[in-house]
């Protein structure tokens, strides 16, 4: 969808809705506090495990997920088909980096 304007243009993006919600919770004299429950089936799953980071004013709680390594092994192509010449690997690689 787009709308042109006397001077412009705007565009128009559809935006997937992300349900984001606001909690009050308390904190109990030991300094912990219970993460909702809908969230923690949702986003933390079997693991457990969440990294906290500390920033001033708040706290930022992002759970920890497995990585897999091997997604992107055969997503570069440098353009050399076997490493026969490793000057030659060298030079296609640096050329890729610039």
């Amino acid at each position: 969808m787009e709308e042109t304007l006397y001077y412009g243009r705007i565009d128009y993006f559809v935006v997937k809705y992300l349900e984001t919600g606001v909690e009050v919770k308390k904190v109990d004299s030991q300094g912990r506090l219970i993460l909702p429950a809908d969230w923690r089936e949702a986003e933390i799953g079997e693991s457990r495990e969440l990294y906290i980071i500390k920033r001033k004013g708040y706290l930022k709680i992002v759970p920890k997920r497995r990585v897999d390594l091997t997604e992107n092994f055969d997503k570069v192509d440098l353009g050399v088909e076997a490493i026969g010449s490793w000057k030659q690997f060298e030079k296609k690689f640096y050329e890729a980096g610039t």
